[in-house]
């Protein structure tokens, strides 16, 4: 009995036994299905949060999408609002009758000879006139080393210059210094107290201002006064009168700083009659010329343009022999030749050609100088035999005359778009008292002008589209 007892307890601790070891196994099993719960739970907590990442970046595209259609909705009205004030403002210009825009749809960026225009169809009006012009030439002894610097500060700030630019040019000119340098060695600095800077870029402009404020005062009307920075022409019909003007003048500038030269200083009547002296400035007799070099061109006091075609001729000349070497080699084309020629020959050749009244004979002169050097460039003579076509052709060099007339009626076209007050169109349409000689009458600017649009089948009206006018008037190189 005790036996079975024993083996009895024996056999409820082996139960027991066995019951802990599975307590234990579903207790791992628990906690295994706890963390693959857990594990689940985030993974779908993640999937979530990627999900409302993704929504967010949804959402912010469509937000920046919208904002660049609204942004784009608000150019296209701010386009649409300027083109109506665009639209509105040309309406209102017209109206008013100010300056008027090309045909061609472009506003007018160039360069016209203003000086010159001036002075050659004033000078030949005159003439037909059988009127006397007076012209003082006035020069001045050292321009842009006189220009005393107070005088710049006040100039700029009367003319409306912002005071932060007048600074900038006050240091710029604030405690300069230079030394001078000769054959035996260089003084020490000094300082410059006086006159604008040699070779910046800004002297010009700052003269420009200077002179127009130490002139304002005495300057007159086109053509009466042409100014073009130091160069200064003085125009009066009467000896007296242009004698009282250069005098004003004298005062107004020597009073500023400024000194008018006494002997380059020069006097010229246009169309004289009589011997009706000379101007004196301060009881010195002005030097008397019959001719003047006024930037670059040749003004002559019969109203000629002669000694200015020779001279033209002259200045071509110079330019070839510079270029000689390469014209000349016979191993460069022909083509290259007529290229360097056309580039630096020619534009010398025709400077300021296009403000005078060419005869014929004058234009044959040119056009001698010009086959001349051709030849030259070719390696022929006139012995040769070869006809002037072919020269022009195998150095691919049109006709020095029609290029003369393209240059005249292009310079017309610009004077004709521009408004009517403009210097260059009252000069043109200006009719003066008084009757022509008897004879032949002299060849007239506009006489010219009338000629070539005939040849070339335009008319004034023809001007006003600049694109039209172009292709009228352009004569191309073969």
């Amino acid at each position: 009995m005790a036996r079975q007892v024993g083996g009895s307890e024996e056999h409820g601790e082996a139960s027991g036994g066995s019951g802990r070891h599975g307590g234990k196994a579903r207790g791992s099993q628990a906690t295994s299905t706890a963390e693959q719960k857990s594990r689940a739970m985030s993974a779908a907590e993640q999937k979530s949060r990627a999900t409302s990442a993704t929504e967010q970046k949804s959402r912010a595209t469509s937000a920046a999408k919208q904002k660049s259609r609204e942004t784009s909705a608000a150019e296209q009205k701010s386009r649409a609002t300027s083109t109506a004030e665009q639209k509105s403002r040309a309406m209102t210009s017209a109206q008013q009758g100010q300056k008027k825009t090309p045909k061609g749809g472009r506003e007018e960026n160039i360069l016209l000879p203003e000086p010159e225009i001036r002075l050659h169809p004033h000078r030949s009006r005159k003439r037909d006139g059988q009127k006397e012009l007076h012209c003082v030439f006035v020069d001045l002894e050292k321009a842009y080393d006189r220009v005393p610097r107070e005088e710049l500060w006040y100039c700029m700030r009367k003319s409306g210059v912002a005071e932060k630019y007048v600074r900038v040019v006050q240091d710029m000119y604030e405690r300069s210094r230079t030394v001078v340098r000769c054959a035996v060695g260089q003084t020490e600095e000094f300082n410059v107290e006086v006159g604008l800077h040699q070779g910046s870029a800004l002297s010009p402009f700052l003269f420009a201002i200077v002179m127009d404020q130490l002139s304002e005062e005495v300057r007159q009307e086109s053509p009466w006064t042409v100014m073009f920075a130091d160069d200064i022409v003085i125009c009066s019909e009467s000896r007296e009168q242009v004698e009282e003007n250069l005098e004003r003048w004298r005062f107004a500038l020597e009073r500023r700083g400024m000194k008018v030269s006494r002997s380059k200083t020069e006097y010229m009547c246009v169309n004289e009659r009589e011997g009706s002296g000379t101007v004196r400035l301060q009881g010195e007799e002005v030097k008397k010329v019959q001719e003047f070099k006024y930037l670059g061109s040749t003004v002559q006091s019969n109203g000629e343009c002669a000694k200015e075609v020779k001279k033209r001729v002259q200045a071509a000349w110079n330019g070839w022999r510079k270029v000689s070497g390469v014209l000349c080699d016979q191993k460069i084309s022909a083509r290259i030749k007529g290229k360097v020629y056309r580039t630096v020959v020619r534009p010398a050749m025709l400077y300021g050609l296009e403000t005078v009244s060419l005869r014929k004979r004058q234009e044959s002169e040119l056009e001698v100088a010009e086959l001349k050097m051709l030849r030259f460039s070719l390696g022929v003579t006139r012995l040769d035999r070869i006809r002037n076509e072919y020269i022009r052709g195998t150095a691919h060099v049109g006709c020095l005359r029609d290029k003369v007339r393209e240059a005249r009626l292009r310079w017309f076209g610009h004077v004709q778009r521009r408004e009517s007050e403009y210097i260059g169109r009252r000069m043109l349409d200006m009719e003066l008292p008084g009757r022509r000689q008897r004879g032949r009458p002299k060849k007239r600017y506009m006489d010219g002008i009338n000629e070539d649009m005939k040849l070339v089948g335009a008319s004034v009206e023809d001007a006003e589209d600049r694109d039209r006018w172009r292709e009228m008037i352009r004569c191309g190189d073969p």
